[in-house]
């Protein structure tokens, strides 16, 4: 049966609460939501937000996610919308209900049985997944980041293996403190620069039986000719030539053809020892997508969207985030999947959604591109900022990229907390910071 709930007479369900979607929530929630125009409801499968941009410090143990985790029921409660706990299974879009399935507890009790959920309008933005393009042996062998779960997963099994090294008692066998990251953008590359420093703080935490010169070794592996492909090459030759001070090993040009236990196989018949394999080499929409009643997908599984951001064969449906294709005027492809587009579709539907209560036409979406930044950790920051005067972009690096970078964050907080808030949550955790190692220990 379909939940009911009195109210306003226009239902907005929101599916997903990654950057587009929480954002988008809380934006109707403060707008329509607290006028009582609209009833706002966010369904997504976890019960907190990371912005998913700060994954590989989580992973990397150089960044403590209960810091920055944001509750959806507390959200929810704060800002005048809805939270509803599980994960979209299905559409029944001629009786406008989006399907949920039960959800349950570690011990496989029931927490929320399997639900109907009724709307007038719909905005899908469950953002992507892990793309392994069928490659033998990633699933059972490598360790996705598209969660706080499994960014905190992989940290864990990295600082076992250093407490694991450390206390055999035999010397630490060939590729036992090896990591091999497969995939070299952004999420990767990052990574790999962090990674250098937080093994080496892990170990210097009393691991004297390690060398992380002799026994720890990172290799980053790209399929294309170049590091971070889809920015531009300045950019990927000053990152390069940074790992290649810090000693991480860059293989461009190689294919992965299985990822086993002990290592990476390369289809050129090279093999990689390590005891640690991250897969960020590609992403896709959820499969689930591709089956939500006849809505039109890519081979990427991303829901087709019209400029106005609604779905190509339903005008009450809208996809935003990594989730949705929109043709990108002017250019070849589509909006690519960055966090600018979703902080900005997310803007532009908060906007355009009161006007489709209020029966007005809606204002199609122009993505403005500003720019990209990479940041290496403790290292540098690099990047490019789109000159909105000059119609080009011109080169950063340093401390102004690295605040630029942080920005970007501080935007995405900002939407959800308002100014002062942000202001605030920024100025307390500096001053009620605890006495704490570098990295993540535990």
């Amino acid at each position: 049966m379909p939940e009911v709930s009195a109210g306003p007479s226009h239902r907005i369900i929101v599916v997903g609460g990654g950057a587009a979607g929480l954002e988008l929530a809380t934006a109707l929630g403060n707008g329509p939501g607290k006028r009582g125009l609209a009833a706002i409801t966010l369904i997504e499968k976890t019960r907190t937000h990371l912005w998913k941009p700060l994954l590989h410090s989580v992973a990397a143990g150089s960044m403590d996610p209960d810091e920055h985790e944001l509750n959806y029921l507390a959200q929810a409660h704060w800002h005048h919308f809805r939270f509803r706990f599980g994960e979209m299974t299905g559409l029944d879009r001629a009786e406008r209900l989006v399907r949920v399935a039960a959800t349950k507890d570690e011990e496989g009790r029931e927490i929320t049985p399997s639900r109907a959920f009724p709307y007038d309008t719909l905005v899908i933005a469950v953002g992507s997944v892990t793309n392994d393009f069928g490659t033998k042996g990633v699933a059972a062998h490598a360790i996705p980041l598209e969660t706080a779960e499994q960014a905190a997963r992989f940290n864990r099994r990295l600082v076992n293996a250093c407490i694991r090294a450390h206390a055999q008692p035999g010397p630490v066998r060939p590729g036992q403190l090896h990591v091999a990251i497969i995939g070299a953008g952004a999420t990767g590359t990052e990574l790999a620069a962090e990674l250098y420093q937080s093994v080496r703080e892990v170990i210097a935490y009393g691991l004297d039986r390690v060398d992380p010169k002799r026994d720890v070794r990172i290799v980053l592996i790209e399929a294309a000719e170049r590091i971070l492909p889809a920015l531009p090459a300045r950019i990927s030759e000053a990152t390069g030539k940074l790992l290649a001070d810090l000693g991480v090993e860059v293989r461009t040009g190689a294919r992965v053809a299985e990822v086993t236990a002990e290592g990476v196989r390369l289809t050129n018949g090279d093999f990689i020892q390590s005891e640690l394999v991250v897969w960020a080499a590609g992403v896709k929409a959820p499969d689930t997508l591709a089956k939500l009643d006849g809505l039109e997908t890519n081979r990427l599984n991303q829901l087709v969207v019209l400029p106005t951001l609604q779905t190509t064969r339903d005008e009450s449906i809208f996809a935003i985030g990594d989730c949705a294709a929109l043709p990108w005027r002017g250019h070849a492809g589509d909006v690519p999947p960055r966090a600018q587009a979703a902080h900005q579709e997310a803007s532009h539907l908060a906007r355009q959604l009161p006007r489709r209560i209020a029966g007005a036409p809606l204002q199609p979406f122009e993505y403005r591109d500003f720019g990209s930044l990479v940041s290496l950790g403790k290292y540098t920051t690099v990047g490019n900022l789109m000159g909105s005067l000059l119609g080009k972009g011109f080169f950063i690096e340093g401390v102004i990229a690295r605040l630029m970078y942080r920005s970007l964050y501080k935007m995405h907080e900002r939407a959800l907390y308002g100014t002062a808030a942000t202001l605030a949550t920024t100025l307390g955790r500096g001053l009620t910071r605890r006495p704490h190692p570098l990295v993540k220990l535990h």
